[in-house]
Order: C-alpha cells, then sequence, then structure tokens
C-alpha cells in the first residue's frame, strides 16, 4: 500500500517560489530566462508548459529533471512540466486536464488527468495547477514554441531498423540498445530515435550508453507525449527525426516506436514504414505474441527481418517463436555482437 501525504497549498506562488521550482525532463527544450509565472487564460492543450504544486505524493514520489537525474518530491513542491495525454496499458491511461486538479502522469513531467490504471499502480502524485509558464508578452509557452529547427532531408537517407513491439515491456529499448551496439562495435556512426511515446530520459540514456553518436527523440519536436497527436503528424516526425540524426552524422539509424501494435496510432503508423524502413524488428514477450504480431505487420504490408526482445531470454520459447513464425530469434546480445550486420545484409 502507497502511504500518501497531502499539504495544504498556499495562495501566492511568486516569481521567487518559481526559480525554486523542479523542472521536470520534458521542459529540458523550453528556454526559461524571461519567462514569466501567468494565469491560465484558455483552454489548455497538449504541450502547455505549467507549473503545478504537489498536493500528495503517490506512485511517482521522484522527478526527473530536465538533465535526467531524479529527484525527490516533497509535498508542497513547485512542479514545472507539460500537458498531454499517456497510454500505457501497464501503467496509466490520462488526458490533459480541464480543471485544477491533476495528476503526474510520468516521472518526465507529463502532467494529465489519470482515467484509468493497471491494478498494480498506485494511486497518482496528485497536482494543482497553480499557473503556466509565459513568455515576455505574457502568452502561455507551449513545448512546439522550442521544436528542432526542420533538418534538411537525408539524401541519400541512412540504413534504417525499426523496432516495434507486441506489447508494452516486450523488450523494445534493450532490442534497440543491441542493434546500436551491434554497429558501434564495428565502427559504424549510429544515430538513434524514438518517435512515439511520453517523454523520459530513461530510453534516451539507454542508447547513448549502448554507443549512440547522436539521439533525438518525439520531445525534440514539441511533444511530451505523442498520443493524441494526428497520425500525420508523427509520420513526419518520424522522417525528421531521421533526417536529423543523418546531418548529425550517422550513417545508420535506428528508431523505436512505443506501444504495442495493437494501439491505435502505433498501427497507423506502420503505414509510413514501408520505404521509410530498411528492416524491421519485431520485439515479443511469447511465441503467441509473435504470431499475432507478425500478422499485425503483415496486414500493413510489412514483413518482419526478425524477433528478438523478451522471447530471446528462453531458448525454448525462442524455438517455439522460430518455429510459428519462420522468422529468426536474436537476441540484444547477439544484435550486439553483430547479428545485425548479417540482418540488414540480408533484407537490404
Amino acid at each position: 500500500m502507497v502511504r500518501r501525504t497531502a499539504v495544504a497549498p498556499p495562495a501566492v506562488v511568486t516569481m521567487h517560489d518559481l526559480s525554486q521550482a523542479k523542472f521536470s525532463f520534458v521542459t529540458r527544450t523550453v528556454n526559461t530566462p524571461g519567462t514569466t509565472l501567468s494565469a491560465p487564460r484558455r483552454r489548455p492543450v497538449q504541450g502547455d508548459v505549467v507549473v503545478t504544486r504537489v498536493v500528495r505524493l503517490g506512485q511517482h514520489r521522484a522527478l526527473e529533471d530536465r538533465h535526467g537525474r531524479r529527484v525527490r518530491l516533497y509535498p508542497g513542491d513547485l512542479v514545472v512540466g507539460a500537458y498531454g495525454n499517456r497510454y500505457a496499458t501497464d501503467f496509466y491511461e490520462g488526458y490533459v486536464p480541464t480543471g485544477p486538479r491533476t495528476h503526474l502522469l510520468t516521472a518526465g513531467g507529463l502532467i494529465g488527468t489519470v482515467a484509468s490504471a493497471d491494478a498494480r499502480r498506485g494511486p497518482a502524485t496528485e497536482l494543482e495547477v497553480v499557473g503556466v509558464l509565459a513568455g515576455g508578452d505574457g502568452s502561455a509557452l507551449n513545448l512546439a514554441d522550442f521544436d528542432h529547427p526542420v533538418p534538411p532531408a537525408a539524401s541519400p537517407p541512412p540504413a534504417t531498423v525499426v523496432v516495434v513491439g507486441s506489447s508494452m515491456n516486450a523488450g523494445k529499448t534493450t532490442t534497440v540498445a543491441g542493434v546500436i551496439r551491434g554497429w558501434t562495435r564495428a565502427g559504424l556512426v549510429v544515430g538513434a530515435g524514438k518517435a512515439t511515446g511520453s517523454g523520459s530520459g530513461k530510453d534516451r540514456w539507454v542508447y547513448i550508453d549502448a554507443g549512440a553518436h547522436a539521439t533525438v527523440d518525439f520531445l525534440d519536436f514539441g511533444m511530451p507525449s505523442t498520443f493524441g497527436y494526428p497520425t500525420d503528424h508523427l509520420v513526419t516526425t518520424m522522417q525528421r527525426i531521421r533526417d536529423a540524426l543523418a546531418a548529425a552524422g550517422a550513417t545508420h539509424v535506428v528508431i523505436e516506436i512505443a506501444d504495442g501494435l495493437l494501439q491505435p496510432q502505433t498501427r497507423e503508423l506502420l503505414g509510413a514504414l514501408p520505404g521509410f524502413a530498411d528492416a524491421v524488428l519485431l520485439a515479443v514477450g511469447d511465441a503467441l505474441g509473435a504470431v499475432g504480431a507478425q500478422q499485425v505487420l503483415a496486414s500493413a504490408g510489412i514483413a518482419a527481418a526478425g524477433l528478438s526482445g523478451l522471447v530471446s531470454r528462453s531458448p525454448l520459447a525462442a524455438r517455439e517463436a522460430e518455429a510459428a513464425t519462420g522468422l529468426p530469434v536474436l537476441s540484444p546480445e547477439q544484435l550486439a555482437e553483430g547479428a545485425v550486420l548479417d540482418l540488414l545484409a540480408a533484407v537490404t
């Protein structure tokens, strides 16, 4: 049982108070000099930079700061984050709030109201909205105001592997790390990106630790979380992520698409992969998940190049998956040892 502590908030927040606020990871692109605290003047939208006060601690008792360090939260703390939606089948489903009381949806600072939660999760940390971060002209700031400049189209595009998963926590990020490591060990210049998901520094650090020369994600293009944005916007963002990585010198790119294949936007995004990805790797938890995911990909005109993820931890489960799908199962360790080179050569 999660013990929660409440605080009675003071009525007024000053600029001095704001200087002591904890800025979350999703605000890492925001230029704060010259900003002010303003009362909300319109209905909140995704990406708005919002100032909140911790009313009651719950599931999230720590926050990722702008540099990715986890900082402890206390009742009464001011937290600066961004409004957004979250789609997480094993955590919270949440949406941009309509009232002054809301929740911390992620440790990265995504702020919204919980609509449903996995039974394993405790009550969300409760927040009270005290204002929005505003520019010098008094208008509310949105992460889209700090969008990455549109990169030039990569010509020719770098070799690209896209990693998708049958579900959340199927092993996508560890699979991406294996791809990065395998390419890096071969002396290639690797770029890694995350096209969809909810803003957090965790996956970014995994990519960097594996040896990525450059990392870019949807947060760099003005979205704290991608759930709820139009599919065509996400397709454009995915293309710009690859172009930005190429502009940074990457000759080989791996891009992760979050959530499972049945997440509506993920499924719609699959239509953009033919012609974009040189190979698609599928992370799955078991053989049955592999069969279902293979069918979903096939309906979008995609033939997976191989399987990876949690299924690779069990030799017996891996053999089941290989027999059921006809696809090779490559563990993240095998990808890191060079299997990704043979895989990419085979499909291209």
